[in-house]
């Protein structure tokens, strides 16, 4: 393939320099920690005796080197595209008629959320499955989060993310492919969906944007329902209340003061930590802890690639232009008329009501699970390559 200087793509190889890893334990072990209520558990925050346990590992038990190379085993490239720096991988099936697919991560994930789930879709047959259910896979880091970080200008919103991840996957040579995602990446999964519906071929979600019983249901609305769906719709609506009434802070706060944030995030890594680690056991499939839905290393992974690049200013930044939409990342609302599938896990706190789907998507595939929450990709690897598999493979059979 070949390219303009300005479309150039550049091999990239994560390696942090030790000094960086050197600052981080020095601040780990000067951390300063504040006074805790007695008895509080998780109701006001992160407790401090989990989270004093878990910088210890971080500090003395966790290698961030082996992460590295486990991640440096997929190819890696950056690319320029309507002004930010896009860091990417592209991991190519042995299949040679592999579909080509877009893995999009969310917040406070990254690229890390994939690791498992790559293998499975690249190399079906070497995990059980069928040569025909084969994917090349692109795996790209969000504008402004990771190793696509900072950006440098606002506008980058779900809109503009999905006309850029519709150009690079032109640079790669993929005029047709696959679209998954969940939180922030299932927003430009759809919107990849709606504004490129000759490119995209199906779009696969693990979480409906805008889906969710953000209202109450009226009487009217349950008398249209079938009893399991009514019973579905409530159990639903009283889920959303009680998350908008706890969960929603980050969300505010990021929406409209991101940058204050940022400077506790950037300066203090257990700050950083406690932010990201507190959504993962709220959000996902556990009773007590987020070590019983995901492994821990891959936690600090994951939270390492927000402390290693500074982004934690920029990645918050996605809820403020989403908050403040006009102009150009604006877009009508208008439904998607490409091909979509929701996977739905139990602990995902945005719920989906299909009766809803059905007026805004194209939806030709709905998947229900018993476990499982919001980092799908992490928490049940097996359950979400092989509803992905099970999608595409119903597309091309009508």
């Amino acid at each position: 393939m070949t390219s303009s200087p300005a479309e150039s793509i550049e091999p990239f190889r994560l390696s942090v320099p030790q000094s960086d890893l050197d600052d981080l334990y020095d601040r780990l072990d000067r951390t300063r920690w504040p006074a805790e209520l007695p008895g509080a558990g998780w109701e006001y925050g992160v407790p401090a005796g989990y989270l004093r346990d878990l910088v210890r590992y971080w500090r003395h038990t966790y290698d961030w080197r082996a992460a590295e190379a486990e991640l440096n085993r997929w190819p890696q490239f950056t690319t320029t595209i309507d002004g930010a720096n896009v860091h990417f991988a592209e991991v190519r099936s042995p299949e040679p008629d592999a579909t080509a697919l877009v893995l999009t991560h969310g917040w406070p994930g990254s690229i890390v959320e994939f690791l498992d789930v790559v293998g499975p879709l690249t190399d079906p047959v070497a995990h059980g499955g069928d040569a025909a259910d084969a994917f090349h896979v692109v795996v790209p880091s969000l504008p402004g989060f990771g190793l696509s970080g900072p950006t440098t200008e606002p506008g980058w919103e779900a809109g503009r993310v999905a006309d850029a991840w519709a150009e690079l996957m032109r640079r790669l040579g993929h005029e047709r492919f696959g679209v998954q995602g969940g939180d922030w990446g299932a927003a430009v999964s759809r919107e990849l969906g709606r504004a490129h519906p000759d490119r995209v071929i199906g779009v696969h979600l693990n979480l409906l944007p805008g889906g969710q019983a953000a209202t109450e249901p009226t009487e009217e609305e349950l008398a249209g329902l079938g009893p399991a769906e009514r019973e579905r719709t409530l159990r639903s609506w009283r889920r959303w209340a009680e998350w908008s009434r706890e969960g929603t802070g980050y969300a505010v706060l990021q929406s409209t003061r991101p940058h204050t944030l940022a400077y506790a995030l950037t300066d203090s890594p257990v700050g950083q930590l406690a932010w990201i680690v507190e959504k993962f056991r709220e959000w996902s499939d556990c009773e007590e802890l987020p070590e019983e839905a995901v492994d821990r290393d891959r936690l600090l992974t994951n939270v390492m690639l927000y402390w290693l690049t500074g982004t934690a200013g920029s990645s918050g930044r996605i809820y403020y232009e989403r908050a403040h939409a006009g102009g150009r990342t604006a877009r009508p609302a208008e439904p998607s008329a490409a091909p979509t599938a929701l996977a739905l896990f139990p602990a995902e706190p945005q719920v989906a009501l299909r009766h809803k789907a059905e007026r805004t998507e194209n939806l030709v595939r709905w998947t229900e699970f018993d476990r499982g929450g919001h980092f799908a990709a992490m928490e049940e690897p097996d359950l979400l390559a092989g509803d992905v598999r099970a999608f595409f493979r119903q597309l091309r059979r009508t």
